[in-house]
């Protein structure tokens, strides 16, 4: 595959925050958050991340950005802004980039959080929320920016009179907007998406989700959508990320996860997913035990204490984590002679 077209490289990706006890405060274990993760997101796609609860997927879009330090890895970063004359792009490597070039980076690097009440601050107005980027980074001020922001309202479905309210004033799917308003405002070229529609009411989502779409089309965007819904994942995305426990098990195109899945887990996330006809029994596939904690994985595959085709090899050696071909990557040892049951979408 080509490189030119590849905007973010991510490689070997480690995220440990430490557990500490004792009066001296002693790093006793770690808690492994993110566990050796590799992949990548082409120009102008949408890369889904999904998995359960605690899997690592919010902390994994907040590594790659470096919101939080990394604790080991690459995130490589292909960034016109900062192209010199005669450069198409200029790559960098985020997880060891210098303070000044970090801040150059925002520019290009930009986030949707979860939760739009909690990420907006209640005591400033929403044209001064969605223009500090523009004065933080110097790009406008005064009548400039005031306009710009009139822009980016009407590139999320607000009005201009909306810019002297507050965001208690608003919906969450209204306040939702604004966060996104001000991922746009310093024309990013990725935008990582951490689980936009999740707090909001089903037919608010879909309207958020066509408006990322055609936000998409007209600004040029690459996003890694993060979410735990299926159809969402599915409705939005190129290509699927699965991840369990830290570690990234299956990705691929979003037709083949559906249509063809490998890893065993990917096989049970499927087996919840609603099928829209009520004479269809699906058999869900109940997956025993716990989670396993992150502080003390499971030996071998993380997966093997709650998989129904584990074998004794999988308690003993991890798989590594290989391309099936097509681009279809998984972290199974039998990925190439399970036959996986796809999922029912009609």
């Amino acid at each position: 595959m080509s490189s030119y077209n590849i905007l973010l490289d991510v490689k070997n990706l480690k995220k440990y925050f430490p557990v500490r006890k004792g009066v001296l405060r002693r790093v006793v274990a770690h808690v492994k958050a993110v566990d050796d993760i590799d992949m990548y997101i082409k120009e102008g796609e949408t890369l889904g991340l999904v998995g359960e609860s605690g899997c690592g997927k919010t902390t994994t879009g907040r590594t790659i950005l470096r919101l939080i330090e990394p604790t080991a890895g690459e995130v490589r970063f292909r960034s016109k802004k900062l192209a010199g004359q005669g450069e198409e792009y200029k790559e960098v490597d985020v997880a060891t980039a210098s303070r000044k070039t970090l801040k150059a980076l925002r520019r290009d690097m930009q986030v949707i959080f979860q939760d739009p009440y909690s990420s907006l601050n209640p005591r400033m107005t929403v044209g001064a929320i969605v223009g500090e980027p523009l004065l933080v980074h110097r790009v406008a001020k005064g009548r400039e920016r005031e306009n710009r922001v009139r822009e980016l309202l009407g590139a999320v479905g607000l009005k201009p009179d909306h810019m002297k309210r507050y965001p208690h004033e608003f919906s969450g799917g209204q306040r939702q907007r604004i966060g996104v308003a001000r991922a746009l405002a310093l024309d990013p070229q990725l935008i990582i998406a951490d689980e936009p529609v999740s707090a909001l009411d089903v037919s608010i989502q879909a309207q958020v989700l066509n408006m990322l779409e055609d936000l998409q089309e007209e600004f040029s965007l690459t996003y890694l959508f993060i979410a735990h819904d299926l159809s969402v994942v599915k409705h939005i995305s190129d290509r699927v990320a699965v991840m369990y426990l830290g570690k990234i098990v299956e990705l691929c195109k979003t037709e083949e996860l559906f249509t063809n899945p490998k890893h065993p887990y990917t096989e049970a996330l499927m087996s919840a997913v609603p099928v829209p006809d009520p004479d269809y029994n699906v058999e869900r596939i109940l997956l025993e035990g716990d989670v396993p904690s992150p502080v003390n994985p499971p030996s071998g595959c993380y997966f093997h204490p709650r998989c129904r085709y584990a074998k004794d090899t999988c308690k003993t050696e991890a798989p590594v984590y290989r391309d099936l071909g097509n681009e279809h990557f998984a972290t199974c040892h039998f990925a190439d002679s399970l036959s996986l049951r796809p999922v029912r979408t009609g």
